[in-house]
């Protein structure tokens, strides 16, 4: 009994327990906010007492769109939930403008279709997001489309939300939900596909990480042709994956898809946590150690510097990281320009072994050019 409150009083802590975020529509938040259409994939079942998807599965997937309203007066990083019993402050807070439930894929794939026609560029891009372990539908909606109003993503943003219990002490149940949701996440990417989608960035949290890797897997079995032609490149972010796990996940792809990134904090408490209720000591989301993955083709970036409190969801909640990433493509460009001037382009340390490649950043003092410097 004294573990299991033990155990209660660190995932509260952990996953900020209190108030739960629930999808608030308010159409008058239009003029107010800054709009971020959001394009839903689910397998979480529409709860029909509140109108919106809860925890429980579905075994078909459903398709929506949210247009989120990103308020003004709020910090990169920050999320503020509407209080219950009281109207919304979109001003201060997220607030849901508007949102559609399609009846079939047809009109999904319409609207999809049309965003990324909208979007400036040559190609069509879509970018896929897959939330993690204690997360109810609103908390995964709301998170991506803070990250897409912060990181500013040049690409049409997509969210697969799969039936998380949103209960700090579903771990168990989540786990075995991420194995429930894979076909489902692989069917999303089709209908992306289907929309007009000619280049395809998925990215995973946490637990969703390592749904994310089952159903590239998975895909790559079916049809790799398929997956390699519109795959355009895979980011986990502080993957909740034994590392031997994910050795063995990597392995059936032959060759890794190209670029992968995988953001790692040995600062991760919520990680320390998932080792501690597994019994798997070593998580590919706090790897200290770039041989563990020395075979793999992989891009390592330790962000343990801007980690703060549990420093599970860094890339969110951190400003000066939100500037940094937000240059991660000059990056990249100059990585595949120059690969012996590495050593740089990003503030920190670089270090190689064998295929893979770490990089180990540090808080910048000061940024000019769009290029961060130290």
């Amino acid at each position: 009994m004294m573990r299991q409150i033990i155990l209660v009083a660190v995932l509260c802590g952990l996953a900020a327990c209190g108030q739960r975020g629930v999808v608030t529509v308010d159409p008058a938040a239009r003029a107010v906010g800054t709009i971020e259409p959001i394009f839903v994939g689910t397998t979480r079942a529409l709860d029909p007492a509140t109108g919106s998807f809860g925890a429980e599965r579905s075994p078909t997937l459903s398709l929506a769109r949210y247009d989120i309203s990103v308020p003004p007066a709020r910090a990169p990083g920050e999320i503020r939930w509407p209080p219950r019993g009281r109207a919304p402050d979109p001003y201060t807070e997220f607030v849901t403008a508007d949102e559609v439930i399609y009846p079939s894929s047809a009109g999904f794939r319409r609207d999809l279709h049309a965003a990324m026609h909208d979007e400036e560029g040559p190609r069509r891009r879509a970018l896929i997001f897959v939330h993690g372990f204690n997360n109810t539908f609103a908390e995964g909606l709301y998170r991506i489309a803070q990250l897409s109003h912060d990181l500013d993503l040049p690409r049409v943003t997509v969210h697969y939300s799969w039936p998380s219990a949103g209960e700090a002490l579903g771990y168990i149940y989540d786990k075995d939900s991420l194995l429930y949701a894979r076909d489902g996440l692989e069917t999303l990417f089709n209908e992306v596909v289907a929309a007009g989608a000619q280049e395809v960035i998925v990215v995973g949290h946490s637990m969703g990480a390592l749904l994310l890797v089952e159903s590239l897997r998975q895909m790559d079995i079916r049809n790799d042709a398929k997956l390699r032609r519109y795959l355009a490149g895979v980011v986990l972010l502080s993957p909740d994956i034994d590392v031997e796990v994910f050795k063995s996940q990597a392995s059936t792809f032959g060759d890794l898809p190209q670029p992968f990134l995988i953001l790692s904090s040995r600062k991760d408490r919520a990680l320390r946590l998932s080792s501690f209720i597994t019994g798997e000591p070593n998580r590919l989301g706090n790897i200290t150690d770039i041989g563990e993955v020395s075979d793999l083709e992989v891009y390592v970036i330790d962000i343990a510097a801007y980690s703060t409190g549990s420093g599970h969801f860094t890339i969110g909640d951190s400003p000066e990281l939100i500037t940094l990433l937000n240059n991660i493509g000059s990056v990249q460009a100059a990585f595949d320009k120059d690969k012996a001037g590495r050593v740089g382009l990003l503030p920190g340390l670089v270090l190689t072994a064998r295929k893979a490649t770490a990089i180990v950043v540090s808080p910048a003092v000061a940024i000019n050019n769009g290029l961060t410097r130290q």
